[in-house]
């Protein structure tokens, strides 16, 4: 079978859609929070280790969790925007963000 001659470079690549840049965007923004967090925490264990008062490490634990849950709505903002943006019909939409909303109501 003969090969292909159509070189890779020829091809047209298509413009990434606005739901895909508006996605991978979100999902630049929620790494980047995750791992301010996944610092936050080794800073934690370490206070813990030294011995640091109780207190300090409380509220250090508070600011980890609210940045967790900050992670984790603007995660969800971009389950919805998907939702809304990608649906075939209002019907779809609708019964996407009300997937959304499950989720919501179970982890938040």
């Amino acid at each position: 079978m003969p090969a292909s001659t159509e070189k890779p470079s020829s091809r047209k690549s298509s413009p990434a859609s606005p739901s895909s840049v508006y996605r991978s965007e979100h999902q630049r923004d929620v790494v980047n929070r995750l791992k301010r967090i996944e610092g936050q925490v080794r800073g934690l264990i370490e206070m813990v280790e030294g011995g640091r008062p109780c207190e300090d490490v409380a509220q250090q634990m508070s600011a980890a969790r609210k940045a967790m849950d900050k992670a984790f709505y603007r995660m969800m903002a971009c389950s919805v925007m998907e939702a809304v943006t990608e649906s075939d019909s209002e019907g779809d939409a609708f019964r996407e963000v009300e997937r959304s909303t499950r989720i919501l109501e179970k982890y938040a």
